[in-house]
C-alpha cells in the first residue's frame, strides 16, 4: 500500500486520464458464442473458488496479497456481469423467436422443419438461460468474496496495530537485536555485493553515457527553473493564474528531476540484467520513493516561495516563510531515509527484532522531524504576534489543528516507546501522509479556481459573431460553477487517498466505480453513467443550438420579414418554448427514458394541478394563447384594471408592464384572457392630441380658429396626415367651446405634445389679447381668489373680469 501511494499520488491526474482512455483488458472481450461464454465462466469460477479457498486456509496472507485478491474479485464480478449482459440480448431474441412460432395446436403436428427449428431454439434458450443465471451467480459470489477480503484486511490491520513488542527502552530488546546483527549484516553485504557486481558488469561507456545524461537532466532542470519565471510572467495573463501555474511547474520539475536521475542510475545497474527479481523490485520502489520525496520538496517550495513574495500561494508572513524554507528539503530527505530503510529490511529478509527496531527508529525520526518543524513555525508565529498583536490573530481552526497534531505526535512517540511499534509507526506515517495530501489538495484547488476564474475575466473576442457566454454575468456564473465542480472532485480524491489505509484503496475504488457503467436499475429504468453523460451533452448542445438559432432569427432573418417588432418577439419566445421542450425530450431519450415511461409523472402532475397548480397552469396556457392570438404583444400600450403602461415582456406565467414612472408591474397572463383589456396601439399606432378651449362669446371665431390651428400646424410633433382640425362644438352659457385635435406618431407622445401646445396657445392668445373664459360649471370657493396658473387640462379657467375683445 505504501509503495502504491508513493507512485500513485504524484501521477494522480495522469492515471485518471489513462483509466478513462485505456483500452479494455484482454479478458474483457465480447462474447461471440456459447462456447466462449462457457470458457470465460469456467475461468471465473476457478478464480473465485481459488480466492475463497485462500481466505479459508490457515496461512495468514499479507496485506499486498489481500489487496490483489480483492482487486481480482472485483474484476471477476465485473466480468461476470459483462458476460450476462452480453448474453441477455441473444436470449431475448431466441425467446422472441419461440413466441413467434407459438405452440402447436392440440392434436396437430408441426412440419418437420418447424419442429426441428422449435427444438433447436428450445435447446439454445435453455443453454443461454443457464449461462446468464450462472454469470449472475458468479457476480454475486465474487462480490461476496471481495467483501470477505475487506473484512480480513480490516481485522489484520486492527490486530497489527494492537500488537505489542518489547519496548525499545528495555535491555532485552537490544540483546535480541544484537543477536540478529551478524546475520543481518551478512545479508546486507550480499545485497551490496549484488549491486556492486551489477554496476561493474555495466560497460564504462554505458556509465559514461548515463553520467552525461544525468548531467544533461540536471542542467536542463536548472535552465527550465529559470525559464519558468519568464514564461509565466510574459505568456500567462495577469492574475492569480500566474502564481498557481508557476507553483505547479515547480512541483512537476522537482518531481521529474530526481526521478529521472534515479531511473538512469537504476538503468545502469540493470544494464546486463544480472539483478534478481527481489533486488529489481527494490530498485523500482526506491525510484518511487525518490519521486515522492522530490514531489514533497517541490510542493513545500512551491507553497512557501520564500524568495518571491508576490508569487506565494499561502497567506503566510515573509518571516515565517523564510524561517521554514529548509523544512521541505529536510522532510523529503527523511521520507527517503524512512521508506528506503524499511524496504532494505524487507529485501534482506531481516529478523523480527531488526524489523521492529527499524520501524521504531524511523518512526521516531519522522515524528521528531515533524515536531521540529511545528515548533519552529510556532516560535516564529509567536514572535510575529508579539511584534504586531493587532494584525496577526491566530484563527480558531488553526489552534485546533495544532493541538490535534501535537496529540497525534505525542501518541505516536509514547506508543513507540512502550512497545506498540506498529501503531506508533502507523500514526507517524499517517501524519506525514495527511500533510502531503492536504498541501497538494490546496495547490490543486487553487489552480482549478484560478483557471476557472480566468474564464470570467476574459471577454469574448471582438470578432465573435454570436458568443455563447457574451455577458459578463453568464461568464461569471459558468466560472463559479466549473470552479465548484473541479474543487469538489479534487477534495473527493483527497478524501479517497486519506481513507485508503482504513478501507478500500484508490485502485479498488476505481474498479468499483467502473462497475457503475453497467447502470443502476430504478424500476424499469436503467440509469447508466454513459447514458447520463450523453443525455447531458444532448441537453447542453440542444440549448446552445437553440440559443444560436434564436439569435439568428432575431438578428438576421426576422428583420427581413414584414413582421413588426412585437410579433417578432412573440415568435421567438414561442419558438424558445417549443425548442426547450424538444431538447428536454431528446435528452430523456438519450438517457434511455422514453416519453411513454413518464406517464406516472403526468399523473402525479395532474394530481398536483388539481390541488394547487391550477393558477400556474392557467397562466401558462394563457401565456401561450397570448403568444398565438396576439391580442396584446410586446410594445403595446395597454390599460388593465387601473394599470396602464407598455408591455415589455410576455413570460411563461406573467407579463411585465412598464408604467410611466419607469416602474414595472407583473400581471398574471390569465388577467389578459379573463378581463377587459384596453389596447391603445392594437389597431392604430397613432395617438390623438385633443385640446378644448372655452372662449368668450364676443371672440371672433374665425380668428380664434386660425390661431389655434396655426399652433397645431407649427408643432413638429403633430402629424400633417391626418391633418389637425379645429371645430366649434357649441355655445354654452355664453361661451364658445372650441375642440382642437391632432395626431402624433405614438400615443406615448400625446401628453408631452399636448403640454407644449397648451403653452404655445396661452402665449399666442395673450399676444392676440384673447382671454380664455372661465367655465360656468366651476365651483368658486369662499376663500380669497388667488391668481391661477393655466391648467394642463383640456379646459382652462380664465381670469375675471373678461377684457373687451380686440381684433
Amino acid at each position: 500500500m505504501t509503495s502504491f501511494r508513493l507512485r500513485f499520488f504524484p501521477f494522480l491526474l495522469a492515471l485518471l486520464l489513462a483509466c478513462s482512455l485505456a483500452p479494455p483488458p484482454a479478458w474483457s472481450q465480447p462474447v461471440d458464442d456459447a462456447a466462449t461464454a462457457d470458457q470465460r465462466l469456467d475461468g471465473l469460477r476457478k478464480q473465485i473458488t481459488g480466492i475463497q479457498k485462500a481466505l479459508d486456509g490457515e496461512v495468514e496472507l499479507d496485506d499486498a496479497t489481500l489487496s490483489q485478491m480483492r482487486a481480482d474479485a472485483l474484476a471477476a464480478s465485473a466480468e461476470a456481469d459483462k458476460v450476462a449482459d452480453a448474453l441477455a440480448p441473444t436470449l431475448s431474441s431466441v425467446q422472441a423467436r419461440l413466441a413467434e412460432l407459438g405452440k402447436p395446436a392440440a392434436g396437430t403436428k408441426d412440419a418437420p422443419d418447424v419442429a426441428a427449428q422449435r427444438s433447436q431454439l428450445d435447446r439454445t434458450s435453455s443453454a443461454l438461460d443457464a449461462q446468464v443465471k450462472l454469470a449472475r451467480l458468479l457476480a454475486v459470489e465474487a462480490t461476496q468474496a471481495s467483501e470477505q477480503v475487506s473484512t480480513v484486511r480490516r481485522a489484520q490491520l486492527q490486530a497489527r496495530l494492537g500488537e505489542r513488542t518489547a519496548s525499545i527502552l528495555a535491555g532485552s530488546f537490544w540483546k535480541q537485536l544484537h543477536a540478529e546483527l551478524p546475520q543481518n549484516l551478512q545479508r546486507l553485504r550480499a545485497l551490496e555485493l549484488e549491486l556492486a557486481n551489477a554496476a561493474s558488469a555495466t560497460p564504462w561507456s554505458a556509465w559514461g553515457g548515463l553520467l552525461a545524461a544525468i548531467v544533461a537532466v540536471i542542467g536542463a532542470s536548472v535552465w527550465i527553473s529559470r525559464y519558468l519565471l519568464v514564461v509565466t510572467s510574459t505568456r500567462v495573463p495577469h492574475g492569480r493564474l500566474r502564481r498557481s501555474l508557476h507553483a505547479l511547474a515547480v512541483l512537476v520539475l522537482a518531481l521529474a528531476t530526481p526521478g529521472l536521475v534515479a531511473e538512469l542510475l537504476a538503468m545502469g545497474l540493470r544494464w546486463e540484467g544480472g539483478l534478481s527479481e527481489k533486488t529489481s523490485t527494490f530498485l523500482s520502489s526506491l525510484i518511487g520513493i525518490i519521486c515522492f520525496a522530490g514531489f514533497t520538496a517541490g510542493l513545500g517550495h512551491a507553497l512557501l516561495s520564500p524568495r518571491r513574495v508576490s508569487w506565494r500561494l499561502l497567506p503566510l508572513p515573509d518571516a515565517l516563510a523564510h524561517r521554514m524554507r529548509n523544512f521541505p528539503s529536510m522532510f523529503s530527505f527523511i521520507v527517503v531515509l524512512v521508506w528506503a530503510t524499511e524496504r532494505v529490511t524487507i529485501v534482506i529478509n531481516a529478523g523480527l527484532s531488526t524489523a521492529v527496531a527499524v520501524n521504531c527508529i524511523v518512526a521516531l525520526v519522522m515524528s521528531t522531524t515533524i515536531a521540529y518543524g511545528l515548533m519552529r513555525a510556532e516560535r516564529c508565529w509567536r514572535q510575529l504576534r508579539e511584534a504586531d498583536p493587532a494584525t496577526l490573530v491566530t484563527p480558531l481552526w488553526l489552534r485546533c489543528v495544532t493541538v490535534l497534531l501535537w496529540l497525534a505526535l505525542a501518541s505516536s512517540v509514547i506508543s513507540l516507546l512502550v512497545g506498540y511499534v506498529a501503531f506508533g509507526s502507523f500514526v507517524a506515517k499517517q501524519i506525514a501522509w495527511v500533510i502531503v495530501v492536504v498541501c497538494s489538495t490546496y495547490l490543486l484547488t487553487v489552480l482549478v479556481d484560478d483557471i476557472c476564474m480566468l474564464l470570467a475575466s476574459t471577454p469574448p473576442p471582438p470578432d465573435a459573431a454570436h458568443p455563447v457566454l457574451a455577458t459578463p454575468k453568464a461568464r461569471d456564473q459558468a466560472a463559479v460553477l466549473l470552479s465548484g465542480i473541479g474543487r469538489a472532485i479534487v477534495v473527493l480524491l483527497a478524501l479517497m487517498l486519506l481513507l485508503a489505509p482504513f478501507g478500500e484503496g484508490p485502485g479498488e475504488l476505481f474498479q468499483r466505480v467502473g462497475k457503475l457503467q453497467d447502470g443502476l436499475a430504478i424500476g424499469e429504468v436503467a440509469i447508466r453513467p454513459a447514458a447520463m453523460i450523453q443525455a447531458l451533452l444532448v441537453l447542453v448542445v440542444g440549448f446552445i443550438a437553440l440559443g444560436l438559432f434564436k439569435r439568428w432569427l432575431q438578428n438576421s432573418y426576422l428583420p427581413t420579414t414584414n413582421l413588426d417588432t412585437g410579433m417578432q418577439v412573440s415568435f421567438i419566445t414561442l419558438f424558445g418554448y417549443i425548442g426547450g421542450v424538444l431538447a428536454v425530450a431528446l435528452a430523456l431519450s438519450a438517457a434511455g427514458i422514453g416519453l411513454e415511461r413518464i406517464a406516472w409523472v403526468a399523473s402525479a402532475l395532474s394530481v398536483g394541478i388539481g390541488f394547487g397548480l391550477q393558477a400556474v397552469v392557467q397562466n401558462f396556457v394563457s401565456g401561450l394563447i397570448l403568444l398565438a392570438e396576439r391580442p396584446v404583444k410586446v410594445g403595446d400600450w395597454v390599460s388593465l384594471g387601473g394599470v396602464e403602461g407598455d408591455i415589455r415582456r410576455i413570460n411563461v406565467r406573467a407579463t411585465e408592464i412598464q408604467l410611466g414612472d419607469r416602474s414595472t408591474v407583473i400581471v398574471p397572463n390569465s388577467e389578459f384572457i379573463t378581463k377587459t383589456v384596453r389596447n391603445v396601439t392594437l389597431a392604430n399606432p397613432l395617438g390623438l392630441v385633443q385640446v378644448k378651449l372655452p372662449l368668450p362669446l364676443g371672440t371672433d371665431a374665425q380668428v380664434a380658429r386660425a390661431l389655434i390651428l396655426s399652433v397645431f400646424v407649427d408643432n413638429p410633433d403633430v402629424l400633417d396626415t391626418p391633418a389637425p382640425n379645429v371645430q366649434l362644438d357649441g355655445i354654452d352659457n355664453g361661451l364658445l367651446l372650441f375642440n382642437a385635435t391632432g395626431f402624433a406618431s405614438s400615443p406615448r407622445l400625446t401628453s408631452g405634445i399636448r403640454s407644449a401646445l397648451l403653452f404655445e396657445l396661452l402665449k399666442r392668445l395673450d399676444e392676440a389679447h384673447i382671454a380664455i373664459a372661465k367655465p360656468s360649471t366651476m365651483v368658486l370657493s369662499t376663500v380669497p381668489a388667488q391668481p391661477e396658473a393655466p391648467a394642463m387640462s383640456a379646459v382652462a379657467p380664465a381670469p375675471a373680469p373678461v377684457p373687451p375683445l380686440t381684433s
